[in-house]
């Protein structure tokens, strides 16, 4: 580790119950809690797109689906 990588660090405090959840996820014993974070965040960045994509995908579906739904001929058969 050269010297800029160590000015790059920082330390952050963490409530004891979070540090044992980190601990229980850790995908190997002598995995850091750097790389563990690093994971975290790729999970949840993927989580966050698809997120979007799937709110994206009703937005753009809404239109369609208020014309098939909301039409004359369906209130015939609600109401027969």
């Amino acid at each position: 580790m050269d010297k800029m990588d160590k000015m790059d660090k920082t330390t952050i405090q963490l409530n004891k119950l979070i540090l044992n959840s980190l601990k229980e996820i850790k995908q190997y014993p002598r995995q850091t809690y750097e790389e563990l974070i690093v994971n975290l965040v790729e999970i949840f960045k993927k989580l966050k797109m698809k997120n979007q994509y799937d709110e994206f995908l009703h937005k753009i579906q809404q239109h369609k689906m208020k014309e098939l739904w909301d039409n004359a001929e369906d209130e015939v058969w609600e109401n027969a």
